[in-house]
């Protein structure tokens, strides 16, 4: 059958620079995949699907019209119902005219192939599919017991700027440089019915990066994150595109059990058959086959700042801890993370000059290069020190080879950002100096490094802005510090962390909060001595055996 000219259809008053955006933000999903998600949902011709309401927020043309059309016809026959009591089931939409003639057609076409009359084959389509922006549609013609789709790759700088102004407006989650698939989750998610299921095929980015915390954010604290899906390497679309894609299920409930899931190239439609019978059987807590792996938790992580990555099988180590364990920052035990300190200017402010200013204005400081050892090997670096113990600027009067040492370099501290804030206070560093912290035990944290690298400053130096710090009122340091050496410890910060070039990690304060650990008094003494004697030791493999036992686990999955 013809697929054009068998409806009017008429361009809105739409851009064309948006009407190319949308052209080429579109990607064709494989039948066998909108099977998958189908499935996946129970969106079963089984079901009298015509009591349902389905959503496809962006029909382009017609990949998934076409199986939720078969699906429709086989559940009207089997219900012993006229297809024209469908009418209602569906809502599709598309910015594009060729687009909702395209599926108008193919819908026709299914519907025909099963022998329903044209004319109501041509009721049914007409009233599915519409032209229109679904981001700004009312809220009525939104209503869904499913939404279901591939929501377009567009950037938001992309988009002309009236009409960004009112996605903005119709979508809180769509801040800084987002992809406009972002509002197409939000809105799908606000338009569902209580108990109501969204599956989306869609770039995974937004579970990690900036431009999605206020999505997580939202499915966090009113939904059920039930599946993750990732299938980057799967040939999943009509065309080659790099879009990492992971089908995602998320439910208008009550956060269950979750699941997560990976794949590899091998994964296909047999294989998506086979998982679907795991997911929806509910027998064992995790699968692993040749083409894919995956594992059940009892809900899905908590944090919207960001969601982890991993095999399934850690995701779920990594969830069980999280739900078991207290966050290494903790009043009780009075344990905080923290970083050193940043000057703005450390060709001025640091030195190894022990006779450059008055000696009390001279601060040891830990430098990422004392660390490599695993143990402090200072290098004999101060910082030149303008805090006084009372936590403010010290007067320069009172130290005149300070206060000269200053002036000398006072055009270029004074050029600086935070001094131009603040110009009567035009010497200070960046960050205010902690005296405190000095004299504390520590334990300090390059910054950047391809293993987790603790290394305990028993007191006497105060940490550079490279490096990050860990002090607590209860722990035993070293006890903690074999515990973070442990591939357990580890294992959080991989989850979380970017990744930089040759596989480099930042252990930065907001990855080493996810760490979870045990009460310190929890600790058997056996425990204690071996995570000490393994810290003492710089030897990971036995502290992580001591941690596997402390936190209770066999082993922890790669």
């Amino acid at each position: 059958m013809a697929t054009i000219a068998l409806f009017d259809t008429e361009d809105l008053s739409i851009p064309e620079s948006l009407k190319k955006a949308v052209e080429h933000g579109e990607v064709f999903t494989r039948a066998w995949v909108v099977g998958l998600v189908l499935d996946l949902l129970g969106y079963t011709p089984d079901k009298d699907l015509c009591g349902l309401r389905l959503v496809e927020p962006a029909c382009g043309g017609g990949a998934f019209l076409t199986v939720v059309a078969s699906r429709i016809s086989t559940s009207c026959l089997a219900h012993q119902r006229p297809v024209t009591d469908a009418v209602d089931a569906v809502r599709a939409f598309d910015l594009l005219g060729r687009n909702v003639e395209q599926s108008r057609a193919l819908t026709v076409e299914t519907l025909r192939k099963d022998g329903w009359d044209p004319q109501d084959a041509r009721e049914v389509a007409t009233a599915w599919v519409r032209q229109g922006d679904y981001l700004l549609q009312s809220g009525d013609e939104r209503r869904a017991d499913y939404v279901v789709g591939n929501p377009p790759y567009i950037r938001l700088e992309d988009v002309p700027g009236d009409r960004m102004a009112a996605y903005r407006r119709a979508c809180f989650t769509m801040g800084g440089r987002a992809d406009i698939y972002v509002g197409f989750y939000e809105v799908a998610l606000r338009s569902l019915n209580r108990g109501g299921r969204l599956g989306f095929i869609c770039a995974d980015r937004w579970m990690r990066n900036q431009y999605g915390r206020r999505l997580r954010q939202l499915v966090t604290k009113d939904f059920s994150m039930d599946l993750a899906l990732v299938m980057h390497d799967v040939d999943a679309f009509d065309d080659q595109v790099a879009a990492y894609p992971a089908i995602t299920l998320i439910s208008n409930d009550v956060q269950g059990e979750a699941v997560a899931a990976d794949t590899n190239r091998s994964f296909g439609a047999e294989q998506a058959k086979d998982f679907v019978g795991w997911y929806l059987g509910a027998q064992s807590p995790t699968v692993a086959t040749d083409s894919y792996q995956a594992a059940r938790m009892p809900h899905w992580f908590p944090d919207e700042d960001s969601w982890p990555t991993g095999s399934p099988a850690r995701l779920a180590v990594l969830e069980d801890l999280t739900e078991r364990f207290r966050p290494l920052e903790n009043t009780a035990t009075g344990t905080r993370v923290g970083i050193g300190v940043a000057t703005g200017a450390d060709k001025i402010f640091l030195t190894k000059d022990k006779d450059l200013v008055e000696e009390g204005r001279l601060l040891p400081m830990a430098m990422v290069r004392d660390t490599t050892s695993g143990r402090i090997d200072w290098d004999g670096t101060y910082l030149v020190n303008p805090w006084a113990a009372s936590g403010d600027l010290v007067d320069l009067n009172a130290f005149p080879r300070l206060a000269a040492y200053f002036e000398k370099h006072s055009e270029a501290l004074r050029k600086r950002y935070v001094a131009e804030r603040q110009p009567q206070r035009w010497y200070k560093t960046i960050d205010k100096v902690d005296h405190q912290l000095t004299r504390r035990q520590k334990l300090l944290f390059p910054d950047m490094k391809l293993r987790i690298h603790p290394v305990l400053d028993e007191g006497g130096l105060y940490p550079h802005h490279n490096l990050y710090f860990i002090v607590s009122d209860v722990w035993d340091m070293r006890v903690l510090g074999g515990l973070l050496l442990s591939k357990v410890a580890e294992a959080f910060v991989e989850a979380y962390a970017v990744r930089m070039r040759g596989g480099t990690l930042r252990f930065q304060a907001q990855y080493l909060r996810k760490i979870r650990v045990p009460d310190p008094s929890a600790i058997g003494e056996d425990d204690r001595i071996a995570l000490a004697e393994a810290f003492d030791k710089r030897d990971m493999d036995a502290a992580t055996e001591a941690a596997l036992r402390v936190y209770g686990l066999t082993e922890l999955p790669d």
